[in-house]
């Protein structure tokens, strides 16, 4: 990337948004933020008792990264968030004009058998079908690039990276 751009590791719970995002980071040199973190109390209690949030509860959490990326521009920066639909990356371009999306793709079977193996996240398997349900992948107007998560971490994180490079950014 010739220019210090924020990235938002964007797909469905069980992607590898918190595993794939902080890779990319290192290989961008920059900082790297993760989405959860930016989530109230209510909402991770939400998702841990299987509950989808509702736009209501997203837009509190969509404006904290947003307002993080506005932070880190024209410095850089890689920040994880679900993102599944335009109208959540409109907002959060709304905050931060320049940001640049990597939406972590991949078979539901695949995404399912991960999470079932994740530890200590709120997440369950659950709350998949209503993430797919919800999912709007990029526009053809939206910078940004869709990364199969096929592989290991460090192939998936190289193939963001290189997909990033050939937008010019």
């Amino acid at each position: 990337m010739s220019t210090p751009h924020v990235v938002v590791v964007m797909g469905v719970a069980g992607t590898g948004k918190t595993t794939i995002g902080p890779l990319l980071a290192a290989q961008l040199g920059v900082p790297y933020a993760e989405g959860d973190d930016f989530h109230p109390p209510a909402n991770i209690a939400k998702m841990s008792a299987g509950t989808p949030l509702t736009d209501d509860d997203r837009w509190p959490w969509l404006d904290a990264i947003g307002a993080w990326a506005h932070g880190r521009a024209g410095l850089g920066g890689v920040v994880s968030s679900s993102a599944l639909k335009r109208g959540y990356r409109d907002r959060l371009r709304a905050a931060a004009p320049g940001i640049v999306f990597v939406h972590l793709t991949g078979d539901r079977a695949l995404i399912e058998d991960r999470m079932s193996h994740r530890q200590g996240h709120f997440m369950p398997t659950a709350l998949l079908d209503s993430q797919f349900a919800t999912l709007q992948p990029l526009g053809p107007d939206e910078a940004g690039v869709a990364v199969d998560v096929t592989g290991g971490p460090e192939e998936i994180s190289e193939r963001a990276f290189r997909a990033l490079g050939a937008l010019g950014q």
